[in-house]
């Protein structure tokens, strides 16, 4: 990923809601740099997706839809590293 396509990402990162900012902002700046070209396309779909369902998806109140299934693991696999 260049480093134009992070700094996007990182500002699309920033949401609505505080608490997205505080986990999907992290997991970028750690994970990011390791992004294909498929991972920045589909990360960046999923965040067009409304705030309240990605909050969902991640706090796993709800099903993610299938294409954002393995991100949202990853993610929430990061959220669990940053609580122990």
């Amino acid at each position: 990923m260049t480093e134009q396509e992070l700094k996007k990402l990182q500002w699309a990162s920033r949401r609505g809601m505080l608490e997205l900012d505080v986990v999907l902002l992290p997991y970028l700046e750690q994970h990011g740099h390791e992004f294909s070209s498929e991972d920045v396309r589909r990360y960046e779909q999923f965040l067009e997706e409304t705030d309240p369902d990605l909050y969902a998806w991640i706090m796993g109140f709800e099903t993610p839809k299938d294409q954002f299934s393995e991100l949202v693991g990853q993610i929430k696999q990061f959220v669990d590293q940053q609580i122990k």
